[in-house]
């Protein structure tokens, strides 16, 4: 049995407080981060092969069912905003459609077909490469996708919860991040969510960063989508060069971006 299914360690959590369930919960996920330090290397190399076929023009794919499949849509969702790169570049694919997103489509997983076929809507190619997301490592519809990008030519990766799984077996850059029994038995959305959260979180935090979209700290092509973020951009230009609020607003008003308004300062 599969480490993410086997019992918990706790039992009788109907008779335990609120306290007391959050506290175990608590303590429980305390233990994930260990788990993604011990993928730190598999990371790396997922992330360099990415960044490696997004320099020659390729494009991230996640490929993945339920909260998994979620998860790859939310981090792919993030990455336009947050870097100024465009939608294409990231995508997250999940079994049974965007209606998955919202709401369960029963035996979506089980179509070991169908991934490939949601990949060729995007004409995938051998520039691109795809990430598998499965807590189990054993999901039919990203192992049948997987394995048909293997027999395209195409680069392949995974991130999953448990060790010695058929998907990272399918996979050239598997990432096993082996967060052990949820909470409650097989809940996957606890621990294992949060794992590949945090995974997913680092795979494209750094491939941007890599691919020169962070000065210093700083989100340098981010989007000016609120105010939140238009005023987080002011304080951003005012601190690499040496204008007023007022002058680093109008700069971005005139440029577009952090960088645009830092590159094209001009001093006079």
């Amino acid at each position: 049995m599969s480490t993410t299914e086997t019992s918990s360690h706790f039992n009788n959590l109907e008779h335990m407080t609120v306290n007391e369930l959050l506290v175990n919960i608590n303590q429980e996920d305390k233990t994930v981060p260990l788990a993604v330090e011990k993928a730190i290397p598999q990371l790396e190399a997922l992330v360099q092969a990415v960044v490696e076929r997004m320099q020659k023009g390729g494009r991230l794919f996640y490929i993945g069912a339920g909260t998994s499949g979620r998860l790859g849509i939310v981090d792919a969702s993030e990455c336009p905003p947050t870097y100024g790169v465009p939608h294409g570049l990231v995508v997250g694919i999940i079994a049974g459609g965007d209606t998955a997103i919202r709401k369960a489509v029963e035996f979506a997983e089980d179509d070991y077909e169908q991934a490939w076929k949601d990949l060729e809507q995007h004409q995938i190619n051998a520039n691109d490469i795809v990430v598998g997301i499965a807590a189990s490592g054993r999901t039919p519809y990203v192992i049948g996708g997987l394995e048909k990008c293997k027999a395209a030519g195409i680069a392949t990766g995974c991130i999953v919860c448990n060790a010695g799984s058929k998907v990272a077996q399918v996979a050239d850059y598997p990432v096993e991040v082996i967060t052990g029994p949820e909470f409650v038995t097989g809940s996957t959305r606890m621990k294992a969510g949060t794992g590949q959260k945090l995974a997913l979180n680092m795979l494209t935090t750094a491939t941007m960063i890599q691919l020169g979209h962070v000065k210093g700290n700083k989100m340098v092509d981010m989007q000016l989508s609120n105010h939140k973020l238009v005023h987080r951009a002011i304080r951003m230009v005012m601190e690499e060069i040496p204008v007023s609020e007022a002058e680093a607003e109008k700069l971005l008003q005139q440029y577009g971006s952090v960088r645009g308004a830092i590159d094209n300062y001009t001093g006079n």
